[in-house]
Order: C-alpha cells, then sequence, then structure tokens
C-alpha cells in the first residue's frame, strides 16, 4: 500500500511536502519523494488533508485498571484472575484502536498481564506491542501494597527484583514515594532510600531491565535519580538538584498529566478527603515540573497512567493535548509518543517511520503539529495500522 498526497511526520519532525510511505506487509518497504515511486503499480491510499505519522506509545498504563474510583481494591475483590486476564486483554485492544500501538504495563495483579502480553506480541490476538513491568515493589505499607511485591531493605528489593525476572517482566517497577491514591501515604515521602533503590537498579541491571521509578516528592525524585533509575514517573515536585540530577544522567521523565487532571475534574465523584487534599497539592504543580523538565533539555515520554480513575484505555492520546497546556509545542509532544517513548521502552522498530521498520501507523485529519488535538481527540482519527493490517475500530459481528 503506497500512502500518498498528505503529510508525514516521522516521529520527530514533518517530511518534506509530496513524499510518499510505501508499505509492504508488516514493515515500511521506502519513505521518499512522491516521483521516487512511478513505478509502483500496487494498491495506494491517497490521504489529501490528512497526516501519517507512527502509532502512538504510552509508557505508563495499568491493564488491570479500567478507570473505577476503587483501583487496584476493586480489581481485587470483584475480578477473579482469570477476568483480571480478560479485562486487561479488552483494555489493551481499546487502547489499540485509540491509536496506541505499544504500551508499557506499569504495574500490574499477579502477572496476569504476562499472559497478555504474549497472546499480543506473539500475533495470536490482536492488540499493541506491550512491554509489563509485573509487580511493582514498595516498601511495607507503601504504595499499591495491596498488589505489590513488598520488600524491605536491599537484600530483600534484591529478590524481589529477581522474582519479577524470573516471572518474564520486561522491566521493573520500584515505588519511591507515597501516592496519591494510596490511603495513609504521603506524597512528599521518601519511602525508599537511594540506597535501597540502587540495590534495585542494580540487580535490574544485571539481568538487562531498565527501571521506571513512580516518584512524585521532592526527596523521592532526587533519591531515583541519582540511584540511576531509566525513568522517573510523575515527577512533580521537582527541585533544582534533582533537575540537574535526572540531566546529568538523561533520566526520562512521564509525567502521567492525565491521571492528576481526570481525577481534579471529578473531585466529587467520591474521593475520600485525604485523596482531595493531595490531589490539589499535586495539579498545579504537575504541569510546572513539565515545563521546567522539558525547557531544560531534558527528554520526556509520554505516558498517561491509563486506567487510573475517570482515565479509560482508549483515550490514552489525551495526554498529549496536557502535556502541550503544560507549556511543549506540539512537535515535541507528538515526539513524546513516538521517537522518545520508543526509546524509553527499548523498541529500536517503531516510534518513527523509516525503511525496514514496523508499519505501525496513525492517520489523521490535518496537522497535528499545529493542532495537537487532531491526535490528541479521537474523533479526528482516520486509520490505526498494526503491522501493516488496519484496525476495526469494532468486533466484527457473530
Amino acid at each position: 500500500m503506497l500512502f500518498h498526497n498528505g503529510a508525514i511526520f516521522d516521529g520527530n519532525a514533518l517530511l518534506p511536502a509530496e513524499w510518499a510511505l510505501l508499505v509492504d506487509g508488516d514493515r515500511i518497504a521506502a519513505l521518499g519523494p512522491l516521483a521516487g515511486f512511478e513505478g509502483y503499480a500496487g494498491p495506494r491510499t491517497d490521504i489529501s488533508g490528512q497526516t501519517l505519522l507512527p502509532g502512538l506509545i504510552d509508557c505508563h498504563a495499568h491493564l488491570t485498571l479500567s478507570g473505577d474510583l476503587d483501583g487496584f481494591g476493586g480489581a481485587l475483590t470483584r475480578f477473579s484472575r482469570a477476568g483480571l486476564t480478560l479485562r486487561a486483554l479488552e483494555n489493551a485492544q481499546a487502547c489499540l484502536r485509540g491509536g496506541i500501538t505499544a504500551l508499557r504495563d506499569c504495574g500490574g495483579v499477579d502477572h496476569v498481564e504476562i499472559a497478555v502480553r504474549d497472546a499480543c506480541n506473539s500475533g495470536r490476538l490482536l492488540g499493541p506491542t506491550l512491554r509489563v513491568a509485573g509487580r511493582c515493589i514498595c516498601m511495607t505499607g507503601g504504595t499499591n501494597a495491596a498488589v505489590a511485591r513488598v520488600a524491605d531493605g536491599p537484600t530483600d528489593i534484591v529478590k524481589a527484583v529477581r522474582e519479577q525476572v524470573h516471572a518474564g517482566c520486561d522491566c521493573i517497577k520500584l515505588m519511591a514515594t507515597g501516592g496519591v491514591l494510596s490511603p495513609g501515604t504521603d506524597v512528599d515521602d521518601a519511602q525508599y532510600t537511594q540506597a535501597e533503590l540502587e540495590a534495585g537498579v542494580a540487580e535490574a541491571r544485571r539481568f538487562g531491565k531498565p527501571v521506571a521509578t513512580h516518584a512524585i516528592g521532592a526527596a523521592g525524585i532526587l533519591n531515583a535519580a541519582r540511584a540511576g533509575v531509566d525513568s522517573i514517573e510523575h515527577g512533580v515536585f521537582l527541585t533544582d538538584e534533582s533537575l540537574r540530577e535526572m540531566l546529568a544522567r538523561q533520566v526520562f521523565l512521564v509525567p502521567t498529566l492525565a491521571a492528576i487532571t481526570h481525577i481534579c475534574a471529578n473531585l466529587d465523584q467520591g474521593f475520600s478527603a485525604e485523596v482531595v487534599a493531595k490531589a490539589n497539592k499535586v495539579a498545579l504543580a504537575s504541569r510546572r515540573s513539565v515545563r521546567r523538565y522539558h525547557e531544560a533539555g531534558g527528554r520526556i515520554a509520554m505516558g498517561a497512567d491509563t486506567g487510573t480513575p475517570f482515565n479509560p484505555h482508549g483515550s490514552n492520546a489525551r495526554e498529549l493535548q496536557y502535556l502541550v497546556e503544560a507549556g511543549m509545542a506540539a512537535v515535541d509532544a507528538l515526539q513524546s509518543a513516538t521517537a522518545n517513548a520508543a526509546d524509553l521502552l527499548r523498541l529500536p522498530t517503531r516510534g518513527r517511520l523509516k525503511d525496514g521498520f514496523m508499519a505501525d501507523l496513525l492517520l489523521v485529519d490535518g496537522d497535528p503539529t499545529r493542532d495537537i488535538s487532531r491526535v490528541a481527540e479521537r474523533s479526528h482519527h482516520r486509520g490505526v495500522f498494526k503491522g501493516g493490517v488496519g484496525v476495526p475500530q469494532r468486533l466484527p459481528q457473530a
């Protein structure tokens, strides 16, 4: 299939006018000026008035959650493990229909998401390319303790990392601070010491696994950056010191603005007084941290914390709107969800449009480099392609 007559964003920038992209099987066969395809006699798709770009990548999702108020608590009490597995698959497929052709599950329940990953990545079932962190690792009484592997001290953390590796996880998730939705935790508390985080990072490195770290408060962010993590998830209360440490180590920031935005928009829907207080504290600072890190030259990767309350799967791309509202240019926001995200998730043939790369594509109306809503809002999407195959927006009728 030859896509021609429209605009092409390659993961870094808009390509020159009158370029075309040829898909052969599941790969991009060629990309270049339309004149170079004069001898091509196969099928063509005229994308006049539209923009073709890499499929989006969400670096922070929770497939076992579905936007419910009770979060992991409800997942544990209302679903069997078989039910959670089906729920995770449904959520993964909803993300794909929303233009997300790859994502990282940043903490699941009892490794049920691993089965979903294997089914999607092998092609047995339709879904995005998945990376999974398995059970997040937290201290006793720490953030997401209900579903986490609780570990205290460097020795136990090393064992917890090994357990995730043994289970087949792609990366490790460490919980460095309290969380907005975790009762009895303060977002400013550094739950793990730098030494504990260093032990977890070192063990993950032995097995070639990247490390994502939940870190909201200033002390926890600094501990995580100094420990050498690959990404700071949330990263709300950046200080000058933590900013310098993150930049020096080229740590990715995954802001997850959608999570706090949707919580704050629904504070009257039954959240506890504790959550309301923490959410209001985090809301403004979260956007300031994005602007500061971006302006300082830091690397930002899109992650929507999809599955958190009122933040359903399939709407992941709305995170791009919030990044732009926080101060990023539309082109930079798009890069965070394509090239940058592919680098963070170690997806070497995705996130960019290049010869030989996977034909994971998103086609949208208009020019998203000028109007980010063209990607952020699904009403402007005109096609999602996974490995060169169009993704149906509805399941076929029996």
